[in-house]
């Protein structure tokens, strides 16, 4: 079923928000200074690509440095990339089949604004059957 949602999902929006992240990973790690952003977009974009199977998880180890670039982040591309979200996700809502992949676009605003101090996983399944395979 997440192969299923994820192939709906990356011809009617994850493919677009996937540009939108790159283009901001590009300009960003063009700055030079602003390179830690610009690789986190790149991370982003790569969730925003394919996400269902994985989810955003809080770094332990993060702390005021990551509150910091997160709102350097915010002023230099988050909250463009969180309007994108929502007017997809909105988008998304109007048909019954979309309504599912909308309510992940919003669940996707808060990293989109605040990438910094996250990590992306696999969901609790998928890290227990890799976990099993390695061991």
């Amino acid at each position: 079923m997440r192969t299923l949602l994820n192939l709906i999902w990356l011809v009617l929006s994850g493919f677009w928000l996937f540009l939108g992240y790159a283009a901001a990973g590009i300009v960003l790690c063009i700055l030079i200074v602003t390179i830690p952003w610009g690789i986190a977009s790149f991370r982003i974009g790569a969730y925003a690509l394919w996400p269902f199977g994985r989810t955003v998880v809080a770094k332990q180890t993060s702390g005021a440095f990551s509150f910091l670039g997160n709102v350097i982040w915010v002023i230099l591309a988050g909250w463009w990339l969180a309007l994108a979200h929502i007017v997809s996700g909105i988008a998304l809502c109007i048909t019954i089949i979309g309504i599912p992949l909308g309510i992940a676009d919003f669940k996707m605003v808060p990293i989109s604004l605040a990438p910094l101090g996250k990590e992306i996983v696999p969901t609790a399944g998928e890290f227990d059957r890799a976990r099993a395979r390695q061991a």
